[in-house]
């Protein structure tokens, strides 16, 4: 067993129907971790073989939480988000292939920024086969810009490409039920309380197939306008709240 003197890690990972693709992703990332680290599998009510090789799982490392019900991606991720424990959380989706060393380059740049609450890498982009179809998520976004406004206009926010301190839980936590998505929620709330580092290497491959939750084209103008009138909504809203002290995420109870 490797020995480290790094901090610990939790990996939030959210499960629906994914057995096609499940296994190589739960491989790549179980091969990152160290001991003391956690991975956090919270299952959606899948109706496929999922829980079963989620169940079968042999690590020390691995715990599985059902929700009785479907909830939806956000809500799923959010109950992972309270049970985890430490110090440096990554997004997970069950899809994805985790590239060699993405754990170790995350932390270190958290390491090398104590003001960084988000890090962010670029990403590959693969098809349903594995096959390589774009070198850089972000090239496809005309390069990562992490404001606010250029997140209310075109999300670069991509969540299995993210990791953040446990500190932006209390901040972030609840994600409001109004924001448009868990991940470019999670990246302007730490753009607004902290700081956020890009990295401009790939550390994952981000599968694109027809089953994605999230969308791989462009939404229609109305929904458009709508999400971003949500999120700019809940932004201000829980930034007032915080200003004045009315807002404190409970981080640390159990679903």
């Amino acid at each position: 067993m490797k020995m480290t003197n790094n901090p610990s890690v939790s990996v939030v990972m959210a499960t629906y129907n994914g057995t096609r693709y499940l296994h190589q992703q739960l491989q790549s990332v179980l091969h990152e971790l160290l001991p003391g680290d956690e991975l956090i599998i919270v299952d959606d009510g899948s109706q496929d073989g999922t829980l079963a090789l989620l169940e079968s799982l042999d690590s020390a490392e691995v715990r599985v939480i059902r929700n009785p019900v479907n909830v939806g991606v956000s809500a799923t991720f959010e109950r992972g988000l309270y049970l985890s424990k430490n110090e440096f959380i990554f997004l997970c989706d069950q899809d994805d292939v985790w590239l060699p060393g993405k754990r170790s380059a995350i932390v270190a740049a958290f390491e090398q920024d104590p003001k960084a609450l988000v890090v962010i890498s670029d990403a590959q982009v693969i098809d349903a086969q594995g096959l390589v179809i774009a070198q850089s998520f972000m090239a496809n976004r005309h390069g990562f810009n992490g404001s606010v406004m250029a997140t209310v206009w075109r999300n670069r926010y991509l969540g299995c490409a993210m990791a953040f301190r446990r500190s932006l839980l209390a901040a972030a936590l609840p994600v409001p039920r109004q924001a448009p998505m868990h991940d470019m929620w999670f990246g302007a709330i730490g753009r607004m309380t902290g700081g956020v580092v890009y990295l401009s290497i790939p550390l994952l491959q981000y599968r694109r197939h027809t089953g994605n939750v999230s969308p791989s084209s462009r939404q229609s103008l109305p929904r458009m306008i709508r999400w971003r009138v949500a999120l700019l909504f809940a932004l201000g809203t829980r930034m007032l709240s915080l200003r004045f002290g009315l807002h404190g995420a409970q981080t640390d109870h159990a679903k």
